[in-house]
C-alpha cells in the first residue's frame, strides 16, 4: 500500500474522530446548558414564593413549633421528634371550620394573631407551592385529606371543603367507617404520602368519629457534605453525667457554619442546593437538654442562626440515629390554651354542626445516615358529635443529648423538631 493511501486514511480517520468528539462536547454542553436553563427558572420561582410568604405566618408556626414542642419535652423524658409543620396545617384546616371561642381559642394557640383566615390559607397554599420544588437532590412532599363518614357527608359545609381543596391542595373522601376497608385505605393514604416511613398510624375508627383531617409531610435530602462510611464507628456518648453507651459516630470536615457561646454549640448542615439544612444546637455540658429547650423560643432560635459564621475547617461527628415517635396531642394543645376545641360545646358549625375535636394524634420518623435525612410526620384530627491541610481544624462533636430542625431557610419554616437524648434508643 502505497504512502498516500496510508496518509490519506489516516486523514480520514482523524476527520472522523474530530467529528465524533465534536458531537460528544456539543451534545454535553447542549445538556449543561438547556438542564440548567429548565432547571434555574423553576428554582427561581420555588425561591420566589418561599420568600413571598408572609412572615407573619412563619413566625406564627415557628412560635407554635417551640411551644408545642416543649410541653411534650416535658412530658416525655425520651427521644422526641415531631413535623410542627405537619400539625400546623392540619389543625390550620380544622380552623377553617372554627367559630366563636373555639375560633378564637384556636387561633391563639396558633399564634394566628390578627391575620384573617383567608390570609392564613392563602399564605398555606403559597409555602405549599413553594416546597414542592426546592431541590431536586431534596424530596419534600405534602398531603392533605379529608375523610367524611358517608351518613355525615351531607351535613359538611361545602365551603369548608372547598377551602380545604383550594387553599390545602386537600383530597376529600367520603367513606363507609364501619368498614375495615376504610381504616386500610386510610393508613394506606398516610403510608403513600409518607414513603412508607409511616404505617398503620390509624388502629380503628370509633363509632362516634364523622370525620379526620390528615396532614403528611416526607422529606428525604442529601448532605452536601456527605459523611465517609469508613469514618464511622463505635465511640462513647454520654446519655447523662457519667452515665456513656456506645453508638455509631459519623465524621466528616469542611466548610460549615457554626457559633458557640456560653450556653451551647450550633453548626448547619445543609442539602442539596443550600437551602434546606439541619441545624444541631449541642448544650454545654452544665446545662442538661431539657433546661436548654425550656428556654428556646423564636426570638432566640433566630438569633442562634443570625450568629453562624462560615468555619473553613469544621470536623463534625454525629451519630447515626432512627427514631419513630407517636403522641396524642390532646393535653400539650389543651395546656396551649385550645382546650375549648376537645369538649363537647366546641363550635365547629363552619364545618358542620355538632362537632368537637376528640383527637389529635401525631406520628413521625427520622433516621440520619451517612448520606443524608429521611424524615416523615403525620397529623390526624379526628372529630367526632357532642353536645486536613489548611486551617486548624475546630471541632464539633455531638456525644450528648441534643437538640436539632431541619429548616427551609428560605421562607424560615421549621419542617422537623427533635430532641435526641440517647441516639440508639
Amino acid at each position: 500500500m502505497s504512502k498516500s493511501v496510508t496518509s490519506r486514511r489516516i486523514r480520514k480517520l482523524f476527520i472522523i474522530s474530530l467529528t465524533l468528539v465534536s458531537i460528544i462536547l456539543v451534545s454535553y454542553f447542549a445538556h449543561v446548558y438547556f438542564s440548567g436553563s429548565v432547571e434555574n427558572p423553576v428554582y427561581a420561582a420555588s425561591d420566589e414564593e418561599a420568600g413571598s410568604v408572609d412572615k407573619a405566618l412563619v413566625s406564627a408556626n415557628t412560635m407554635f413549633a417551640f411551644n408545642l414542642f416543649k410541653e411534650l419535652v416535658s412530658e416525655d423524658s425520651g427521644n422526641v421528634f415531631i413535623s410542627p409543620l405537619s400539625v400546623s396545617m392540619a389543625l390550620a384546616m380544622a380552623y377553617n371550620g372554627a367559630e366563636s371561642t373555639t375560633k378564637d381559642a384556636m387561633s391563639n394557640t396558633l399564634n394566628f394573631g390578627s391575620m384573617s383566615m383567608d390570609k392564613v390559607n392563602q399564605e398555606f397554599s403559597v409555602l405549599i407551592q413553594s416546597l414542592g420544588n426546592v431541590d431536586q437532590s431534596v424530596n419534600l412532599l405534602i398531603g392533605n385529606s379529608v375523610w367524611i363518614r358517608q351518613e355525615f357527608g351531607p351535613n359538611v359545609n361545602a365551603s369548608f371543603v372547598q377551602r380545604v381543596q383550594s387553599s390545602y391542595d386537600g383530597e376529600v373522601f367520603t367513606r363507609d367507617f364501619s368498614s375495615s376497608q376504610t381504616v386500610n385505605e386510610i393508613n394506606n393514604w398516610i403510608d403513600t404520602k409518607t414513603n412508607g416511613k409511616i404505617k398503620d398510624a390509624i388502629s380503628q375508627l370509633d363509632p362516634q368519629l364523622e370525620m379526620l383531617l390528615i396532614n403528611a409531610i416526607y422529606f428525604k435530602g442529601e448532605w452536601v457534605t456527605s459523611f465517609n462510611k469508613n469514618g464511622t464507628r463505635q465511640q462513647d456518648f454520654y446519655v447523662s453525667q457519667g452515665n456513656t453507651m456506645q453508638v455509631d459516630m459519623m465524621q466528616t470536615s469542611g466548610q460549615f457554619e457554626y457559633y458557640s457561646d456560653k450556653n451551647c454549640e450550633v453548626a448547619r448542615l445543609p442539602y442539596g442546593r443550600d437551602k434546606v439544612a439541619m441545624y444541631i444546637f449541642l448544650p454545654n455540658q452544665t446545662m442538661s437538654l431539657n433546661s436548654f429547650i425550656a428556654n428556646m423560643n423564636q426570638t432566640i432560635n433566630d438569633k442562634y442562626i443570625s450568629e453562624l459564621q462560615s468555619v473553613s475547617n469544621l470536623v463534625v461527628e454525629l451519630p447515626k440515629f432512627k427514631v419513630e415517635y407517636n403522641a396524642n396531642l390532646n393535653d400539650a394543645l389543651t395546656k396551649l390554651g385550645m382546650g375549648t376545641a376537645f369538649e363537647g360545646t366546641a363550635n365547629f358549625d363552619g364545618m358542620a354542626p355538632g362537632l368537637f375535636i376528640s383527637s389529635v394524634q401525631h406520628n413521625s420518623f427520622v433516621e440520619v445516615n451517612e448520606e443524608g435525612t429521611e424524615a416523615a410526620g403525620a397529623t390526624s384530627v379526628l372529630f367526632s358529635l357532642g353536645l486536613s491541610n489548611g486551617p486548624t481544624p475546630m471541632f464539633f462533636i455531638v456525644n450528648r443529648p441534643f437538640f436539632f430542625e431541619i429548616r427551609d431557610d428560605r421562607s424560615g419554616s421549621i419542617l422537623f423538631i427533635g430532641a435526641i437524648s440517647n441516639p440508639t434508643d
